[in-house]
């Protein structure tokens, strides 16, 4: 089995309230781009080792058993019989970068297990097993855009569809940790609801449609204020960070040429 894991955009992030669990709440929208990992499963034909599973791979930063994707058949394993796996992992979404990859991995995989083996799971309960991995990771069960409201994780369907735009995703050669990147947050309700702003064109975007981490994390990294102005001179019509960054993405009417501007950066037709 072959799977190609997606990564995601945030379009528009408000960090609204802190909760009592030292968590956040927060308001975003969700949207999937064609940058993918590459996840090969493999069942042999004996148990493989102790624990049922071996991940192996290219491009991965974490040790074996930090990886998302072990969390991801462990958290079925307590519940459901899997037999041993062994699991090939190519990254190319970039790590530390707001796009999604880790979670991407673990949701893709969670829909792989439950389709193969006919667990016969439904979508509310693989965003249930999903949200006590990662708050991203719920997301990547359905994969489609969504509003996302409280840590990341409630999903209302919205009509967004950006097939008519290049994408171009700038990710700088550092990372941003997520923990320290909420540490410059103050929340705070917003005037307007970006469920409702969303549905505005998106040459108005920029005007009304901001994330949250972009202040804090300017001051500290400049860079990324010179990417997101660089992306608004190459001509996008809206360009902001994913997330809490490191990535920064611009939405464009024709194919860029960034090649002058950036060194790490990937571009393409949207299709999803």
């Amino acid at each position: 089995m072959i799977i190609f894991p997606n990564a995601k955009i945030n379009i528009g992030l408000n960090i609204v309230s802190k909760r009592e669990d030292s968590y956040h709440n927060l308001e975003t929208v969700f949207y999937p781009i064609p940058l993918t990992d590459v996840l090969e499963i493999i069942v042999p034909d004996k148990v493989i080792n102790e624990s049922n599973i071996q991940l192996s791979g290219t491009n991965l930063n974490i040790p074996n058993n930090d990886n998302i994707c072990i969390k991801a058949y462990k958290i079925l394993a307590k519940d459901y019989d899997l037999p041993s796996l062994q699991m090939f992992l190519h990254k190319i979404i970039p790590s530390g970068a707001g796009l999604g990859g880790g979670s991407a991995d673990a949701g893709f995989l969670l829909n792989q297990l439950n389709n193969y083996f006919k667990l016969n799971i439904n979508d509310d309960k693989l965003i249930e097993y999903a949200s006590k991995i990662g708050a991203d990771c719920a997301f990547f069960i359905k994969n489609k855009a969504v509003f996302a409201s409280g840590i990341g994780n409630k999903f209302e369907d919205i009509e967004l569809n950006l097939s008519n735009y290049y994408i171009l995703i700038v990710k700088p050669d550092f990372s941003i940790n997520t923990a320290i990147a909420f540490k410059g947050i103050k929340p705070e309700m917003p005037k307007h609801s970006l469920k409702v702003l969303i549905k505005q064109p998106v040459s108005l975007w920029r005007k009304n449609i901001k994330n949250d981490f972009e202040k804090p994390l300017f001051e500290e990294y400049p860079e990324l204020n010179k990417i997101k102005s660089d992306l608004y001179d190459l001509g996008a019509e809206y360009a902001s960070m994913s997330g809490s960054g490191s990535a920064m993405f611009g939405l464009f009417k024709t194919m860029p040429n960034p090649s002058n501007l950036f060194k790490n950066c990937f571009v393409w037709k949207s299709k999803l």
